[in-house]
């Protein structure tokens, strides 16, 4: 059997709400923290390089409470799950075209 790890959600261009594509990855995080009852998770949100700064810390911050409530809605205690924004400022790709900016709007999850 696979173990149940903790995986990265993607959102559409300047939007923070959940896609049904995500749905099933939030779900599976959510499953996780509840086999790992001792276990937090801090959601980073992040952005793709459009827009200034200031509105892509906004924006990657909208995208971690986000997720934070979808997990509350699947059962996680919010007192569980902390988000931080990073904005722009880590992409996970330093490519510049649509590809890699895709890769680069995700709430990113780390366990504690």
């Amino acid at each position: 059997m696979n173990a149940v790890s903790l995986g990265d959600i993607y959102f559409d261009f300047d939007r923070a709400n959940i896609t049904p594509e995500s749905e099933a990855q939030l779900k599976q995080n959510a499953d996780w923290m509840a086999v790992n009852k001792t276990k937090s998770v801090i959601i980073e949100g992040h952005c793709d390089e459009r827009g200034t700064a200031e509105y892509n810390m906004a924006l990657g911050e909208r995208r971690a409470e986000s997720a934070k409530s979808g997990m509350k809605s699947l059962g996680v205690d919010p007192a569980r799950v902390s988000t931080v924004s990073f904005g722009e400022e880590k992409p996970f790709d330093p490519g510049h075209n649509e590809e890699a900016w895709a890769k680069n709007r995700r709430d990113h999850f780390i366990a504690k």
